[in-house]
């Protein structure tokens, strides 16, 4: 799996890019919150890369952040959100503004955005409100947030990588946590008792 790039960027037509690498030329999508912060063709980039695999093609997506990423990998995970759709959202409105748009439910302002229709974007709003502020303000930081160091933090994070909703995450280790114990501890607590 391809996580990032690092070369040379040789093309830039939005939404298309290549970036060759050790003489292997990369072939990219990118939304145009990415395209805009590039450096001129020739120059030295580096890209965080989402690698779709499909039964036809694979195709690669690159972002400029982390956060990004995340966001499109989160978009990617809503029921009638493809990847081509993603990149319109990144594209067409900025992390701050799309999470307004889903926390508020302006479902006619998400029509908006190129590829949104009224069914996914209240599809959107259901799927994604408890879980775009963290995310809309890692883009807006321009960095994905530090990871934690305490045990009980390390086990939110991941039970949100598993797909645990934040509070649901934060329940569980809150009532799985005890003094002394690791990450992988707390999560193997809270995973069976999730299961109760």
């Amino acid at each position: 799996m391809i996580g990032r790039l690092s070369g040379t960027l040789v093309a830039k037509q939005p939404p298309q890019l290549m970036v060759d690498v050790h003489g292997v030329g990369y072939e990219l999508e990118a939304p145009m919150s990415t395209i805009y912060e590039l450096p001129a063709v020739g120059q030295p980039v580096t890209l965080y890369v989402h690698q779709h695999v499909r039964e036809d093609a694979v195709n690669l997506y690159g972002f400029h952040r982390e956060a990004e990423r995340a966001l499109f990998r989160t978009l990617l995970k809503v029921t009638g959100v493809g990847a081509k759709t993603a990149l319109a959202i990144l594209s067409g409105a900025s992390s701050e503004e799309f999470a307004r748009l889903v926390r508020n439910g302006e479902i006619a302002a998400l029509t908006r955005i190129p590829g949104i229709g009224r069914k996914t974007a209240e599809r959107i709003v259901v799927e994604l409100r408890d879980r775009v502020d963290g995310i809309a303000t890692a883009v807006a930081g321009g960095a994905s947030p530090a990871p934690p160091t305490d045990p009980a933090g390390e086990a939110r994070v991941a039970l949100e990588a598993l797909g645990y909703k934040p509070g649901e995450a934060e329940r569980l280790v809150a009532k799985a946590a005890a003094d002394g114990d690791t990450a992988e501890a707390i999560i193997r607590k809270a995973l069976k008792a999730a299961l109760r």
